[in-house]
């Protein structure tokens, strides 16, 4: 009967001959498969790799916290607009413009 330390080196040995096999047979087939592509004219695009159109991630809309009196809104977000800055330079507090 086998010791654990002699079932672990097989265990190890076969595994590295496992990838090597693997190796071997993933480059056959890309092998192949490049030679369909080009056989056949078929681009990235077609197969789903590269720009597929797909637009990027948009933000979501910011929900307003600010509202002036005439109906300017602000999220909060980037740069304090102009209405609210002047606002608060004449002494306003900008809680007075919680939406």
């Amino acid at each position: 009967m086998a010791t654990y330390q002699e079932l672990k080196q097989q265990a190890a040995d076969l595994l590295a001959q496992a990838e090597r096999m693997r190796q071997q047979e993933k480059r056959s087939v890309i092998a192949e498969l490049k030679q369909r592509i080009q056989e056949y004219g078929v681009s990235g695009s077609e197969l789903g790799f590269g720009a597929t159109g797909t637009s990027p991630k948009r933000r979501s809309t910011a929900i307003v916290k600010y509202r002036s009196p005439d109906g300017a809104t602000w999220s909060g977000r980037g740069r304090k607009p102009r209405w609210l800055a002047d606002a608060l330079s004449r002494g306003r507090s900008l809680q007075d413009f919680l939406a």
